[in-house]
């Protein structure tokens, strides 16, 4: 029995066609949430984007993990790097030819360091790998000798020592030796960010360990951010984002090992060689990942009668800082936004602006 003539097999066709381009057209469709996850920095790295179709948003992940891979390879302070090659290069009292964003890290690097007063020093790589912080897992071993330490500090290596000729960086202090693990998350994040804007993506989060940045929004409403409880397993507090934001937690409860119970943790103080004290973690919102990166670092070493000073003189206005005893201090702009997630919020109080 014929079902069809050949017409009716041209309109059959067409049909099925129509069929098929609708379900192409439907797979392309912005989905909620395109997301990926990224190992680098020794850190996990989250990639979300909101109004984006799969193919795309792949495309830009694929981008993405090319240029955290690449940048990873090339920033390393310990294994076999443009960076690490330029650290040996200055313990032998020679200079190194830097790559593009090297030099841009060590400019910003230098602007850091001294809007900081010297407390972000990228230049006291010895002393983090005194400590044991530059492995992956730190050996189970006691703290480095004190006259270990005080010798590092004595030889006082800074980003004052660098001088920068074209590409060609030399240092005047054979004990500098140069680890970004304080800016290069922030930086790499406001490069994929750049990255995705340049795909034409309008709404995406880029989180780098703890340092992240939010541009647009998810479906219209606003990216929440959560604040990490630095003693418990969960949420302190939130707050929502919508346009472009950075937020950057720096905390004793990142890296660190305890020992005859006394925990250490990465964020050294240069001026002592020793883990900071005084604040268990500070958070900072700030317009660039960069930013908000340095200062939760600097705010984190800085003293309780010193940090707002600091908070000034970074630029920053929205910070939150946990002291020893659990106390709570907030400036005005962070407090007017912030959400407390437990039940009764810790004590707190709010401190006059930077």
């Amino acid at each position: 029995m014929r079902l069809f003539s050949f017409a009716g097999r041209q309109r059959a066709a067409a049909l099925l066609g129509c069929v098929f381009a609708l379900l192409l057209a439907a797979c392309e469709k912005p989905d909620p949430l395109q997301a990926t996850r990224l190992l680098v920095f020794g850190t996990v790295v989250d990639v979300a984007t909101w109004g984006v179709t799969p193919k795309p948003a792949q495309a830009a992940f694929d981008e993405l993990r090319t240029a955290f891979e690449s940048w990873h390879r090339e920033w390393h302070a310990w294994e076999d790097s443009p960076l690490s090659r330029a650290n040996r290069a200055f313990a032998a009292g020679a200079g190194a030819a830097l790559t593009p964003d090297l030099l841009r890290l060590v400019s910003d690097a230098l602007a850091w360091s001294q809007a900081s007063n010297g407390l972000f020093d990228p230049a006291i790589g010895r002393l983090v790998a005194l400590w044991g912080f530059n492995q992956g897992e730190r050996p189970d071993a006691p703290p480095p000798p004190p006259q270990a330490i005080a010798e590092l500090v004595n030889a006082h290596p800074s980003m004052d020592d660098l001088t920068v000729d074209g590409e060609q960086l030399r240092s005047r202090n054979p004990q500098l030796w140069l680890d970004f693990g304080g800016i290069a998350k922030g930086y790499a994040v406001d490069r994929a960010i750049e990255r995705l804007r340049a795909r034409g993506v309008q709404n995406a989060i880029v989180n780098a360990g703890g340092n992240l940045r939010a541009i647009g929004s998810k479906d219209g409403q606003p990216w929440r951010i959560g604040v990490r409880d630095p003693r418990g397993p969960g949420v302190l507090a939130s707050l929502t984002i919508t346009g472009d934001e950075s937020v950057s937690t720096s905390g004793d409860y990142e890296r660190h090992f305890e020992w005859q119970g006394v925990r250490y943790h990465h964020v050294l103080d240069p001026r002592s060689g020793y883990p900071a004290i005084g604040a268990v973690a500070v958070t900072v919102v700030a317009e660039s990942a960069e930013k908000a990166d340095v200062a939760s670092t600097v705010l984190m070493i800085a003293g309780p009668t010193e940090w707002r000073a600091l908070a000034r003189a970074l630029g920053v206005t929205q910070v939150l800082r946990i002291d020893e005893s659990g106390q709570v201090e907030l400036t005005p702009a962070l407090a007017a936004r912030l959400h407390w997630e437990v039940s009764p919020p810790p004590p707190l109080t709010v401190v006059p602006e930077p």
